[in-house]
C-alpha cells in the first residue's frame, strides 16, 4: 500500500508515546510511523512489542536535542507531520536538575522546530506540528474554577516552567513562520506502561512488595485524572479535525484528593489480592511535601468535547480496575522496569541494525 504521510511521533516508547503510536500503526495502514525516542530511563521499546514488526512502523533512536541527527532523518524521511510527545516530565526530577528540563524541553522543541520549518521552507499545505503539553503550565487552582485554553500561563515548577516556554516557542513559529501547530494541554494520565515513578503504577508495585505508599503532605492536593487510552483518542481526534494555531485542554471530568485516590486504590488491590479489607491502607505514610506543590489541577475539556465531539469513555473505578488488572497480569513487566533490565531489550533487538 501506497504511503500517504510520513508522520514522525516523538517520545514514542515512553507511557502515552506508546498508546499513540500503537493506535496509529493499527488504525491508519497508509501512514508510515516513525517513532523517535533516546530511550532514556522511561522510554521501553517492550511496550511496542505487539506492533514493531508492522510495515508501516519504524523505531529511530535519537536524541531530539541533536541537532545534525534532528535535521539528517527530517531530509531522508521528509515528514509531513510531528506529534511532539518527548519531553521530561516527571515534577519531583525537575527539581533536582531543571537544566536536563530546560535542554529537553524546551531546546528539543527548537530543534524540531526549526528542522520542519527547513524542510517545508513554507509550503505548509497538508503539514502539522501537534505539540502535547500539560496542565501544569496554568499553575494552581484554588478549591473552584477550572482550566481552560484561556487560562493565563502561571507555571511553579522547573517542568510546568520548561513546557510553558516550548509551548510560547511553538506559538511564536506560528505567528512568525506560519508553521501550522495545534497544541493541547492534558490533565494526569493513567493506565498500562506507565512507568512505576507516578503515583498509581508505584503504588501498585509498592502493595504487592509490602512497601511504604509515600503521600505528600495531608493529602489533599487534586488532580483531574484520564485514562490514557482516552488521551490517544483525543490525540487522534485533534490531529485529523483540529484547527490550525489552535489550543484543546484534555481532561477526564474525574477531580480526586491525592488520598481519597490512594484509598480507592487500596480497596482493589486488597480485593484483587485476596487480602483482608484494609490490609494496603496501612501502607500510607504521610511524608514531607515537595516544594512549589501546585494545591489542584481541573481541566474544562467542553471545546474539544464541543468541536471534536470526543469525551472519556472510561470512568476512573473501570480504568483503576483496569491499570491494576494490566499490571497485576504483567508483573515480568513491572519487574523489568523496576530493575532497568527492560533498556537491554533495544540492544537484543536491533543490535543488527
Amino acid at each position: 500500500m501506497t504511503k500517504t504521510k510520513n508522520i514522525l511521533i516523538t517520545g514514542g516508547a515512553g507511557f502515552i508515546g506508546a498508546h499513540v503510536v500503537r493506535r496509529f500503526v493499527i488504525k491508519y495502514s497508509d501512514y508510515h510511523i516513525y517513532n523517535l525516542d533516546a530511550l532514556t530511563y522511561a522510554g521501553n521499546l517492550e511496550n511496542l512489542t505487539d506492533i514493531e514488526a508492522k510495515d508501516n512502523y519504524s523505531f529511530l533512536h535519537g536524541d531530539i536535542t541533536d541537532q545534525a541527527y534532528i535535521n539528517t532523518i527530517f531530509k531522508q524521511y521528509k515528514f509531513d507531520a510531528v506529534i511532539h510527545l518527548a519531553a521530561e516530565s516527571h515534577v519531583d526530577r525537575s527539581i533536582t536538575d531543571p537544566l536536563a528540563f530546560a535542554k529537553t524541553n524546551i531546546l528539543g522543541t527548537m530543534v524540531l522546530l526549526n528542522a520542519f520549518k527547513a524542510l517545508h521552507k513554507n509550503n505548509w499545505a497538508g503539514k502539522r506540528f501537534y505539540h502535547i503539553s500539560t496542565d501544569e503550565v496554568y499553575g494552581s487552582l484554588g478549591e473552584s474554577g477550572l482550566f481552560e485554553e484561556s487560562t493565563p500561563y502561571d507555571p511553579n515548577s522547573p517542568y510546568s516552567a520548561s513546557k510553558a516556554s516550548s509551548d510560547h516557542f511553538v506559538r511564536a513559529y506560528g505567528e512568525t513562520y506560519g508553521l501550522p501547530y495545534v497544541i493541547t494541554h492534558c490533565s494526569n494520565n493513567y493506565g498500562p506502561y506507565q512507568f512505576p515513578e507516578k503515583l498509581i503504577p508505584l503504588f501498585i508495585n509498592n502493595i504487592l512488595d509490602d512497601k511504604p505508599l509515600p503521600v505528600y503532605g495531608d493529602g489533599n492536593y487534586t488532580r483531574d485524572w484520564l485514562y490514557v487510552v482516552d488521551h490517544a483518542i483525543a490525540i487522534d481526534l485533534v490531529f485529523h479535525k483540529g484547527e490550525n494555531h489552535e489550543t484543546y485542554t484534555i481532561g477526564g471530568f474525574n477531580e480526586w484528593k491525592n488520598i481519597d485516590l490512594v484509598k480507592v486504590l487500596c480497596k482493589q488491590m486488597d480485593e484483587k489480592l485476596n487480602r483482608v479489607s484494609g490490609t494496603s491502607e496501612k501502607l500510607i505514610t504521610y511524608v514531607k511535601d515537595r516544594p512549589g506543590h501546585d494545591l489542584r489541577y481541573a481541566i474544562d475539556a467542553a471545546k474539544i468535547n464541543k468541536e471534536l465531539g470526543w469525551n472519556p469513555t472510561v470512568t476512573f473505578e473501570e480504568g483503576l480496575s483496569k491499570t491494576i488488572d494490566w499490571y497485576l497480569n504483567n508483573k515480568q513487566w513491572l519487574s523489568s522496569v523496576s530493575s532497568g533490565n527492560y533498556q537491554d531489550y533495544y540492544k537484543k533487538q536491533y543490535a543488527k541494525l
